[in-house]
């Protein structure tokens, strides 16, 4: 377990690294690994972590589709950062071979913030073969 700092109301911010770093500490040369988010407001996903772009397309779209101000009725005023978070899940499991995530080439694992800035918690856990 870990926590990240988010700094806006909506970004993604790529955890691989800190994967990888846990699935080490656990010791895991080969299995698989599962993080899980438990905020309804923010999410986990594998993307492309070659050109940032595609990051800030995913969001635009995503904004596009469920703006911030829209005809909600839950009170808090957030429900398209719900939206968004049951979109993209709040689990994802990975293959490990080698110690290492088993990614494609421009895969990595991002933490989905929809409702921030807040301080968010990630569980990992790696289980060998």
């Amino acid at each position: 377990m870990f926590r990240i700092k988010t700094t806006r109301p909506q970004e993604f911010i790529e955890i691989t690294g800190r994967i990888e770093e846990v699935v080490r500490e656990q010791g895991v040369v080969s299995g698989m690994v599962t993080v899980f988010v438990p905020h309804t407001t923010a999410g986990i996903t594998i993307n492309e972590n070659g050109d940032p772009d595609v990051v800030h397309d995913i969001l635009t779209s995503l904004e596009n589709a469920f703006p911030e101000k829209g005809n909600y009725r839950h009170f808090e005023g957030n429900s398209h950062a719900h939206i968004k978070a049951s979109l993209m899940g709040s689990s994802i499991t990975v293959l490990v071979e080698n110690g290492r995530l088993k990614l494609g080439t421009w895969q990595g694992l991002y933490l989905c913030e929809f409702d921030g800035p807040r301080t968010r918690t990630i569980y990992v856990k790696a289980i060998s073969d």
